[in-house]
């Protein structure tokens, strides 16, 4: 079994530099607030209002740098909080997913297939992933052990120029009791 750091990624946004425009004004950049573990992405401090049908999220991080398209990522309980059907999808797959308004200190808008619930999916480095011998797409599985251990299946390799690290969200790392210093092993 293969041992891999495990990383909680709570509901955020990702703009394109059409909407970034549309919800900050014109010439607007984001200002970074911290890195994150994969190379030149980052935590703004910028964030966002997002609504659904029966309630609003206050206080919602975007993520940069901006994307080609628009996607929030949210959790299943986030889904049922806001009243938008929740879609399960990796991120970038916007096919078929719930719409959403965004708002922000220059304008609202409402955002076509945009809001997703990600997929649970390990980074992994090309040279790492061949070592290990895993394949981009590949579903496998993983456990985390402790007090509330866990197996989860259905775990989509994204093989790419990462850092290794499993990826799921706030109501799955919840019910592992997910901390930042929280293993998973994976299965492999």
């Amino acid at each position: 079994m293969k041992k891999v750091t495990v990383e909680v990624s709570a509901r955020h946004i990702h703009l394109s530099d059409k909407d970034l425009v549309k919800l900050f004004g014109k010439q607007y950049s984001l200002h970074q607030k911290n890195n994150l573990s994969q190379s030149d992405q980052f935590a703004a401090k910028e964030t966002l209002v997002i609504s659904g049908s029966k309630n609003k999220l206050s206080r919602v991080r975007i993520l940069g740098p901006n994307r080609v398209k628009t996607q929030v990522e949210l959790s299943l309980s986030d889904c049922i909080y806001l009243g938008i059907k929740p879609v399960l999808r990796l991120s970038g797959d916007l096919k078929g997913s719930s719409d959403i308004l965004l708002i922000g200190p220059k304008g609202k808008l409402r955002i076509k297939h945009g809001a997703i619930v990600a997929k649970r999916h390990l980074h992994i480095s090309k040279t790492q992933a061949k070592e290990w011998k895993l394949k981009n797409k590949q579903k496998i599985s993983a456990s985390i052990k402790g007090e509330r251990s866990i197996i989860f299946n259905n775990i989509i390799v994204r093989v790419g120029d990462f850092v290794t690290r499993l990826h799921l969200d706030t109501d799955e790392a919840n019910a592992a009791g997910v901390d930042k210093n929280t293993i998973a092993y994976l299965d492999i």
